[in-house]
């Protein structure tokens, strides 16, 4: 890929994440200073690499599972590149101030933070606790219109009647974990994403934190906050 498709599909992924509908090559070609025509055609070619897809005749181009893929990989990549600590911004600040005010309950802790990642990311969020799988926030989940459709909301429902035991057995080994759309081993089809951190806590070495929402994200702000809130529980805990 170029350069420019890499900007184009990051572009396409953000806008998309922002109005919940198909990206045009008009609202592109204002954002990138080039013709429409420029745009299409490199659209042309991110749809013949799978990135991008057209739902209807004359929509625009939505992302499909492995634009989301590529582009999240590229996220990793800067992160790993990036060896300066980053800079706490507000909601990490919130996160930390909520659950220092619970570091001496482990339980509260845990469940202060999931909280947090509720309120800023509007996703479901989710733990373990011990046995016990926290959830939180699941009309937010239902909320995103990608589920008003029933076949959705069924497939989303079976991937979180069958979490808890799928990630006792696959226990995910890496600090941060995203699982987009068709790559959760349950609820192929639901269009959803599940970003967990792995953390140590006093129940286990393999405890999770993290959230559930549409394919749909904003992915750089959502993984940034969950790996901070991993990490952040496991040096209070």
């Amino acid at each position: 890929m170029t350069e420019r498709q890499i900007q184009i599909l990051a572009a396409i992924i953000e806008q998309h994440a922002e109005i919940a509908a198909p990206i045009g090559s008009v609202m592109l070609a204002k954002l990138f200073g080039v013709s429409s025509a420029t745009i299409r055609s490199e659209m042309a070619r991110l749809e013949e690499m799978g990135f991008i897809a057209q739902p209807h005749t004359s929509a625009g181009r939505i992302p499909t599972d492995a634009g989301y893929r590529f582009y999240v990989n590229t996220l990793n990549e800067a992160a790993l590149n990036n060896q300066q600590p980053l800079l706490m911004d507000r909601s990490a600040r919130a996160i930390e101030t909520r659950v220092n005010n619970q570091s001496h309950r482990a339980d509260r802790a845990i469940r202060s933070a999931v909280d947090s990642l509720v309120e800023l990311t509007h996703n479901l969020g989710l733990a373990t606790i011990g046995d016990e799988l926290y959830l939180s926030g699941i009309g937010n989940l239902f909320s995103q219109p990608e589920f008003a459709e029933g076949g959705h909301a069924q497939a989303v429902a079976r991937l979180l009647d069958n979490l808890e035991p799928w990630l006792r057995e696959a226990a995910p080994n890496e600090p941060l974990n995203v699982f987009i759309g068709s790559e959760n081993p349950i609820g192929r089809g639901s269009g959803a994403s599940l970003i967990i951190s792995r953390f140590r806590s006093p129940y286990s070495d393999n405890s999770y934190i993290g959230v559930l929402g549409s394919t749909r994200q904003s992915y750089a702000r959502v993984m940034r906050l969950v790996r901070h809130a991993g990490a952040m529980l496991e040096e209070i805990l």
